[in-house]
């Protein structure tokens, strides 16, 4: 029998616990051979891992060389997966990146993952960034190395992408790190907020606004493609949805009727068409819009107030919020309509539900006795987990592997802010994304292209 390595034996401990709480786990990048699982509910302990500063090929890239070092360890320490060896325990100084890997040095520190690299600058001033990964009790390199291209302007997605090529060849799950988080921002008293539109990567870093404050926004949801965005607006006076070209922050609102109440919109999977909620009279029903004809099918058709309808992966159902049992309790239903069928069971009210893009999972906001959770079901409603637990935390957002859930928390007291967290799946590893204002709904991109 081959020995699994340290390495290994670190993540088999992660992928344990979240086996242990239901959650699908891929296979490894590697297989050093069999593997014993021992499938617990502890603590996971992060995996040490080395992340030399890149070597810098030109002197006019030692500046981008420290700066993407910096994010890459900052993206992989960020998960609560890995924890990074200080530079300062190094034994190793990696001069050239073809120089031979010193596995000795780096067991020496109990590293037990390590990545290098190196940046360039080209004829044309773009930047080349080299770099490979090691498992250091293998004395193997994890794939081959890599070359990423790109304007200096872009040095951070670079990083991003490094990032995630290193995840996942560590943990065998995509990666999240190269993607944006659309969201309101939000400043003044809370009695008098100001909202607008705004965009960030999902670190919190380049921010761009994308409407002014003049109106209140609120929703927003990316395309599937991540060039579109679907928000509510109060600019024509009543709640009206609208659809945003990101590129040219151009808008436009859908072709509803005037008079109607149109919000919690989200795009199909295929980005073609999209479900929302539509208040007529005193009824408020789903309906599907085909983006291309303007074609408008109602999917639901009762007295009760159904909203908030998630896609699943494949389009094939929607879930969504009604309170036709007399409380706000979650549903799925065919995308087409008919019969609907209620998954939530647990005591308290069920809202925002938002099916995982893996497709085994739903997120979901609850609340009760005077809590509020965010949480994750099975899509038959079983094996219920409260990941959170706050004053107010709301409206859940996947990450693009769907191993992170971005959402709202807002304090309590008339001073009080909203602010956006992130939690693991097992309900680990809870944090709050840094933004320079107030922040509230959240919703993750695809990565990028």
């Amino acid at each position: 029998m081959t020995r699994p390595t340290a390495l290994v034996r670190s993540l088999v401990c992660a992928c344990a616990t979240a086996l242990s709480l239901g959650v699908a786990v891929p296979a490894l990048a590697q297989d050093p051979g069999p593997l014993k699982l021992d499938i617990t509910r502890g603590v996971i302990e992060p995996l040490p891992l080395a992340i030399p500063d890149f070597i810098a090929e030109t002197p006019q890239a030692e500046e981008f060389a420290k700066q993407i070092s910096d994010v890459i360890a900052a993206d992989l320490v960020g998960t609560g997966l890995f924890r990074e060896i200080p530079p300062s325990a190094h034994i190793s100084k990696v001069a050239n990146f073809t120089t031979p890997v010193q596995y000795a040095d780096w067991k020496a520190i109990n590293a037990q993952g390590l990545v290098t690299g190196a940046v360039g600058l080209d004829a044309s001033g773009n930047l080349a960034v080299k770099f490979r990964v090691f498992d250091v009790y293998a004395e193997a390199p994890l794939g081959s190395g890599l070359q990423l291209g790109g304007s200096t302007a872009s040095w951070r997605r670079i990083a991003h992408k490094v990032s995630d090529v290193v995840y996942s060849r560590i943990t065998g799950e995509g990666g999240y790190f190269d993607s944006r988080v659309v969201f309101v921002s939000e400043t003044g008293p809370k009695n008098d907020r100001k909202k607008r539109l705004a965009v960030m990567d999902y670190d919190g870093a380049g921010l761009q606004y994308l409407t002014d404050d003049n109106f209140i926004v609120f929703a927003p949801r990316f395309s599937p493609t991540g060039d579109r965005v679907l928000y509510t607006s109060y600019e024509s006076g009543t709640p009206q949805i609208m659809m945003l070209d990101v590129g040219t922050v151009t808008r436009r609102r859908l072709p509803v009727p005037a008079e109607a109440v149109t919000f919690a919109p989200r795009f199909s999977p295929d980005g073609q068409a999209i479900v929302y909620s539509m208040a007529t009279g005193t009824n408020t029903d789903l309906y599907r819009m085909e983006i291309g004809s303007g074609q408008i099918t109602r999917l639901t058709n009762t007295p009760a107030i159904e909203t908030a309808p998630s896609f699943s992966p494949d389009g094939s159902q929607i879930v969504f919020e009604s309170d036709r049992s007399g409380t706000q309790q979650l549903y799925i239903m065919p995308a087409s309509g008919g019969e609907a069928r209620r998954i939530s069971s647990g005591m308290g009210r069920y809202g925002t539900p938002v099916w995982s893009p893996r497709g085994d999972l739903i997120a979901f906001t609850k609340q009760n006795q005077g809590r509020f959770h965010i949480g994750v079901m099975r899509t038959d409603g079983s094996e219920e987990r409260l990941l959170t637990a706050s004053f107010l935390d709301e409206g859940p957002s996947w990450s693009p592997n769907g191993r992170v859930i971005m959402f709202a928390r807002e304090s309590q007291g008339a001073g009080g802010e909203s602010a956006l967290y992130t939690v693991d799946i097992t309900g680990r590893n809870l944090k709050r994304v840094p933004t320079n204002a107030g922040a509230s709904d959240p919703a993750w991109s695809p990565l990028l292209k």
